[in-house]
């Protein structure tokens, strides 16, 4: 018997089902597949762009060390000597020569030499063979670019004693690096000691204690000090700071590492600030008020909880604020006095790495050996950097994995 077919009827309502728009549905489908198409192809866009630029930092940075250590490695090799022979250039032999063979033997900019008449060189060339033949100095046999006179003590003719000298611009040139790397540390390593604990304390009180009206105060002004430029830090201190710290503790040498220091530690607030804020910020509220139920105080819970759980973001922006305190140049170049001085002492001048670059580069004739030391303090810089940087990584890794295996530990306990 053949069977009829029959609209499907609800026996417990006795109405009809509603009819699905089979077209309605497909097109809503294709509609979500093209949206989540379109996205991914931004998505994928985005992330290609992002990769880019770094990738574009990445070999920026290689290309300028590349460039550093290409202009050094004559000197890091040994080819470079400054040993001058008993033949001098005669005035007339002068004119022969190039502007930058000129400038070496003159210890003069070749910026200055070029403009100069014939005459006027044979002058300045006879000049210098006066100079020279008056004052004898066996010092001027000595390479003074080898690494034993870069980094040791030598006792040189006019000083009762070996000392560590940076002067490249003396009759007879002294390269000594410690001097400027002494200075470097001296003031990273006070400047930090400033720094440091008022970053610490602020970041604390901002992100744990204080009230909403109070943080949405406080720190906005702190991380605006980021933006203030390092050249008007080094003139609030070669101007006001100065003269104040004088008055105030009578020191003799007005501009000096204390006043340097400051000013460094100044733009060196934000910075330390601003990241270990975040990583207090980071730390999930459950952690505090934990702590705060079974009986401990708001500081204790805060000093003894979650502080401990920030360390690793804590460490790192010291470690960068280490970083910009070694890498920092218009500050310690305005308020440190540039006198390469090897002294304990914080009220006395100093000259650091990053200032003798940007103070002396200018001035340097290149290929000569006061360039190509000046170029070579850069790439220690660099290395420096590195080498930190690389350190930092590795203990910050332990702090993680460590404070990690506590907290695995304390939920296996419990």
């Amino acid at each position: 018997m053949p069977t009829t077919l029959q609209d499907p009827i609800d026996s417990a309502t006795g109405a009809m089902p509603p009819v699905v728009d089979v077209s309605r549905q497909l097109e809503l489908e294709l509609r979500t597949a093209l949206y989540e198409k379109g996205e991914s192809w931004r998505e994928t866009f985005v992330e290609k762009g992002i990769f880019l630029v770094s990738l574009t930092a990445i070999f920026a940075i290689l290309l300028i060390f590349i460039f550093v250590a290409r202009e050094c490695l004559p000197l890091i090799l040994g080819q470079v000597d400054t040993a001058r022979s008993a033949e001098l250039i005669t005035p007339e032999k002068a004119v022969d020569l190039s502007s930058e063979q000129l400038a070496v033997y003159l210890s003069q900019p070749v910026d200055k030499i070029r403009p100069l008449s014939p005459d006027v060189l044979k002058d300045l060339v006879a000049s210098r063979n006066e100079e020279l033949a008056a004052h004898p100095n066996p010092d001027s046999k000595l390479n003074t670019v080898s690494w034993p006179m870069l980094l040791l003590p030598y006792r040189w003719q006019e000083y009762t004693k070996a000392e560590f000298i940076w002067q490249p611009t003396s009759l007879v040139e002294k390269y000594n690096l410690v001097p400027l790397f002494f200075g470097s540390v001296k003031i990273a390593v006070l400047s930090l000691l400033m720094a440091v604990p008022l970053s610490l304390m602020a970041a604390i009180y901002v992100s744990q204690l204080a009230s909403g009206t109070v943080r949405e105060v406080v720190k906005p002004v702190i991380e605006l000090l980021a933006g203030v430029p390092s050249v008007v830090l080094g003139f609030l201190a070669l101007i006001a700071l100065a003269s104040l710290f004088q008055w105030l503790f009578g020191y003799e040498v007005r501009l000096n590492t204390f006043v340097a220091s400051v000013a460094l530690a100044l733009a060196l607030i934000p910075v330390i600030f601003t990241i270990a804020e975040d990583a207090l910020s980071a730390v999930p509220q459950t952690h505090k008020d934990a702590a705060r139920a079974m009986g401990a105080t708001e500081w204790h819970a805060t000093v003894r909880v979650m502080v401990p759980a920030a360390c690793p973001g804590i460490f790192a922006a010291v470690i960068l604020g280490f970083g910009r305190a070694i890498g920092e140049t218009m500050v310690v170049l305005m308020a440190s006095g540039n006198a390469s001085i090897l002294s304990p002492s914080i009220f006395q001048s100093c000259r650091t790495a990053t200032a003798a670059i940007a103070a002396e580069l200018a001035d340097a004739p290149v290929d000569s050996p006061h360039y190509r030391v000046l170029f070579l303090i850069g790439f220690i810089l660099f290395v420096i950097t590195f080498v930190g940087n690389v350190f930092a990584d590795v203990i910050l890794q332990r702090l993680r994995a460590r404070l990690e295996g506590q907290r695995t530990s304390q939920e296996a306990t419990s």
